[in-house]
């Protein structure tokens, strides 16, 4: 089981997505923007993975990935948007995602996504 931190504005997003991963047996945490994740990587919970939405008010998903992977480098994130370009892929890869993932996705897609994520984290520890 792993801990995951939900960063989306978009309830009608965020809420099924936490559903699916939880169906999956991991813990979930989710919030709506940017700042309010930040505050949960700094509240001392320790995170396994952060997916968030790429278009959020107050900070865009690459502005925080970018700070996370200056506060937690080993984190691995995965952005999402249903406004990507490969502009915006090629963005979010060079600032350091693990994945890009186009909105809409099913469970079973995200999934194996977060399956992969989690498995990267692990034998990157591991070595």
């Amino acid at each position: 089981m792993a801990r995951i931190l939900i960063c989306d504005d978009d309830e009608v997003m965020r809420d099924p997505l936490a559903a699916w991963l939880r169906e999956g047996d991991h813990e979930v945490v989710a919030t709506s923007d940017g700042p309010a994740a930040l505050s949960k990587l700094s509240s001392g919970l320790k995170f396994d993975l952060l997916i968030t939405d790429y278009r959020m008010p107050k900070m865009r998903g690459t502005e925080l990935l970018m700070e996370v992977k200056r506060i937690k480098p080993e984190l691995p994130v995965i952005l999402m948007t249903a406004h990507g370009t490969v502009e915006t892929a090629v963005e979010a890869m060079k600032a350091g995602a693990f994945d890009f993932v186009q909105k809409p996705f099913n469970g079973d897609e995200i999934n194996i996504i977060v399956g992969r994520a989690l498995e990267w984290s692990r034998l990157k520890l591991e070595n």
